[in-house]
C-alpha cells in the first residue's frame, strides 16, 4: 500500500488545478494570438465598410502577385516532393537494395537541416563563388547570377526539403499492404509490373496523395528558403511579403499583414483537409496481416544501386560538403585549396558578440521551450488517455492549431496579443526573449505532445485505478505510477522539440529584437549581408547541433519510444 501523503489535496482539487494550468498554457499562447488575428483581418476598414482592411490588400498589385507566386511555388515544389519522396519509399520498401537504413537516414537529411541552411547550402553549391564547382572546374562564370535566384530555385530546394513527408507517408502505406494479394496476383501469373502498377499503387497512391498535401501545406508556411532565394531573385510569396511588410513599416502594418496571413491560414486549411479524406482512404487497408516482402531485383541490384546512391549523395550530401568547404576558404570568391584552408570564420563565431548571444538565447529558448512543453505534454497525455477528461481532449484539439497555421502567421498572433502591456503586469513582451519563447511554446507543444499520448496508450488503465482506490490523488499518481513508463517518450518529445526551436526562423523573424538574436536569424543576416563564409560556418555548427540532438533522439526513441523515431 501507498505510504500516506504529506499534504492533503482537497478531493480532485490536484486535477481542477492542472487543467486549469493547461487552459491557460493553451488558450493564452495558441488559440488567444490566432484568435486575435482573424478579428484583426476582418476589421472594417477606415471609412467603417465592412471587411475593408481585407478588401483594399487585396485589391493592391503585391497581394495578388505574392498570391500567385506562393501558389506556383507551393504546387512546384509539391510535384518534386511527389516525386522523389514517392520513389524513395519504393526503392527503401519494395526492393531488396542493401543498406536501406543508410539510405534512409540520407533521404531524411534534408527534412532535418532548417530550411535557412538548406537554401544556403544549395546556393553554395551552384554560384559562381562555388569552391567546389571551382576546385572541379564547372563554376559559372564570375558576376553571374546564381540560377537559385529564381521561381525554379524555390521549387527545387522546397521540394527536396518537403520529400521525406511525402517519403514518410508513403511507406506508412507500404507497410500496410497485405502480402497475401500480392502472392495471391503472382500465383495468378501477373507479372511483377502488373502488381506494381494494379495493386501496389492504387492501394498506396492515398498515403502518397495525402502526404503530398502535407508537403504542400509546408511549402505555403515556408519562409527560409523563399526569403533567402526568392528575395534576392525578386520572387515575392506571401510569407516574405509579410515579412517585408512588417519590418518596414512596423506595428503599424499588423491589420494588412494580418489580412495576407489569413489567405495562408485558409491554403493550409485546404491542405489539411484534403489531408485528412485521402487518409480516410487507406482505413480499409489490412494492418494486421504480414508486411509485403520486397521484389528481388536480381542482377539489376548493382546497378540500380550506383544509380540510387549516386542522386541520393547528389540531393542530400553534396550540398552539406559545399557548405562546409565555403566555411573553409578565408573569404568569398577565394579558391579552395589546401595553401587556402582556413578556421578564420569558426573563429569569428566566438568573437562576435552578436553571434555569441545568439548561442547563448538558442540553447536557452530551445532548452526552456523543451523542457516547459514536455511538462505540459505529461501532464496533457495524462489527463486525455488516461482520465479521459473531456476538457483536457479539447485542449488536445486546440493545441494542434499553432502547430497547423504558418508560422508566420502565429507569430503575427503573437505580436498582437503581446505587443500591447499585459494586464496587472503592466509590461509589454515585444523585443524581449519572452515573446519568443511564448511563440515557441505556442509551435511546439505538439511534437512533445504526440510520442507521449501514444506512450500513455499503452499504459494499462487497471494502474492508475488502482492508485485511486488506494487514496492517491491526481500528481501523486502522476509522479509515481505514470512517470516511470511514459518518462522516455517525454525525453523524445523534448528532444523533438529543442532540435526544432533551435534552429527556427520564421517565428524568430518577425519577433526577434538587438539582444534576442537567434541562429536562424543570424545565418539569414549574414547571408543576406554579403558574409556568406560566416554564414556558411555558423551553418555547419548548427547542422552539427541538429544531427547530434537528431541521432541522440533516435536512439532514445527506437529503444524506449518508437511513436517518436525518425526512421
Amino acid at each position: 500500500m501507498l505510504p500516506p501523503l504529506r499534504m492533503r489535496w482537497p478531493s480532485q482539487s490536484g486535477e481542477v488545478f492542472l487543467l486549469a494550468g493547461l487552459c491557460l498554457y493553451v488558450l493564452v499562447v495558441g488559440v488567444m494570438p490566432l484568435g486575435r488575428l482573424l478579428i484583426e483581418a476582418l476589421r472594417p476598414g477606415e471609412d467603417g465598410q465592412a471587411f475593408g482592411i481585407l478588401f483594399d490588400v487585396w485589391q493592391s498589385r503585391a497581394a495578388p502577385r505574392a498570391l500567385g507566386n506562393t501558389m506556383i511555388a507551393s504546387v512546384g515544389a509539391t510535384m518534386v516532393s511527389l516525386l522523389i519522396g514517392g520513389l524513395g519509399a519504393a526503392v527503401l520498401h519494395l526492393t531488396d537494395i542493401r543498406g536501406r537504413t543508410a539510405l534512409g537516414f540520407l533521404l531524411l537529411l534534408p527534412m532535418l537541416i532548417p530550411p535557412q541552411i538548406s537554401a544556403l547550402a544549395w546556393i553554395e553549391l551552384t554560384g559562381p563563388s562555388s569552391p567546389l564547382l571551382r576546385l572541379a572546374g564547372l563554376a559559372p562564370p564570375p558576376g553571374t547570377t546564381n540560377p537559385l535566384y529564381s521561381m525554379g530555385g524555390i521549387i527545387w530546394v522546397m521540394g527536396l526539403e518537403h520529400a521525406p513527408l511525402v517519403m514518410l507517408a508513403t511507406l506508412t502505406s507500404l507497410r500496410a499492404l497485405p502480402r497475401d494479394l500480392v502472392e495471391a496476383a503472382s500465383v495468378s501469373g501477373a507479372r511483377r509490373t502488373a502488381i506494381l502498377w494494379r495493386i501496389v499503387l492504387p492501394l498506396a497512391r492515398p498515403g502518397l496523395l495525402a502526404g503530398g498535401a502535407l508537403a504542400f501545406v509546408a511549402a505555403i508556411g515556408n519562409f527560409g528558403v523563399p526569403a533567402l532565394l526568392g528575395i534576392p531573385g525578386r520572387v515575392t510569396v506571401l510569407t516574405t511579403l509579410i515579412y517585408q511588410r512588417l519590418t518596414g513599416f512596423g506595428p503599424s502594418a499588423l491589420a494588412q499583414v494580418a489580412s495576407l496571413s489569413l489567405v495562408l491560414v485558409l491554403l493550409a486549411a485546404a491542405g489539411l483537409l484534403l489531408r485528412w479524406l485521402l487518409l480516410r482512404r487507406t482505413s480499409y487497408l489490412d494492418r494486421t496481416g504480414q508486411p509485403l516482402d520486397p521484389f528481388a531485383l536480381g542482377r539489376f541490384r548493382l546497378p540500380m544501386e550506383c544509380v540510387v546512391w549516386l542522386l541520393v549523395l547528389l540531393i542530400s550530401v553534396l550540398p552539406l560538403l559545399a557548405l562546409i568547404a565555403s566555411a573553409l576558404v578565408p573569404a568569398l570568391g577565394v579558391r579552395l585549396s589546401v595553401a587556402t584552408l582556413s578556421l578564420d570564420n569558426f573563429g569569428f563565431l566566438f568573437s562576435n558578440a552578436a553571434l555569441r548571444r545568439a548561442f547563448t538565447n538558442s540553447f536557452l529558448l530551445a532548452g526552456a521551450a523543451a523542457l516547459i512543453s514536455a511538462l505540459a505534454s505529461f501532464i496533457l497525455g495524462y489527463l486525455t488517455t488516461v482520465r479521459r477528461n473531456a476538457l483536457a481532449r479539447l485542449l488536445d484539439l486546440l493545441a494542434d492549431a499553432p502547430y497547423a497555421v504558418p508560422g508566420t502567421v502565429l507569430a503575427l498572433g503573437v505580436i498582437m496579443v503581446f505587443l500591447p502591456p499585459l494586464p496587472v503586469f503592466g509590461v509589454s513582451l515585444y523585443g524581449t526573449a519572452w515573446i519568443i519563447l511564448v511563440a515557441y511554446l505556442a509551435r511546439f507543444l505538439p511534437l512533445a505532445l504526440r510520442p507521449v499520448a501514444a506512450s500513455y496508450a499503452t499504459m494499462d488503465p487497471a494502474l492508475d485505478e488502482a492508485g485511486q482506490i488506494l487514496g492517491a490523488r491526481v500528481p501523486r499518481r502522476l509522479v509515481q505510477l505514470s512517470l516511470p513508463s511514459v518518462l522516455p517518450a517525454t525525453i523524445a518529445g523534448a528532444l523533438l522539440v529543442f532540435m526544432s526551436a533551435f534552429n527556427e526562423l520564421t517565428l524568430s523573424a518577425l519577433l526577434w529584437s538587438t539582444g534576442t538574436e537567434t541562429l536562424g536569424v543570424m545565418v539569414f543576416f549574414l547571408q543576406y549581408e554579403g558574409n556568406s563564409p560566416a554564414a556558411s560556418a555558423l551553418a555547419t555548427v548548427v547542422v552539427a547541433v541538429t544531427l547530434a540532438v537528431a541521432l541522440l533522439l533516435e536512439v532514445t526513441a527506437r529503444r524506449f519510444a518508437p511513436s517518436a523515431s525518425l526512421l
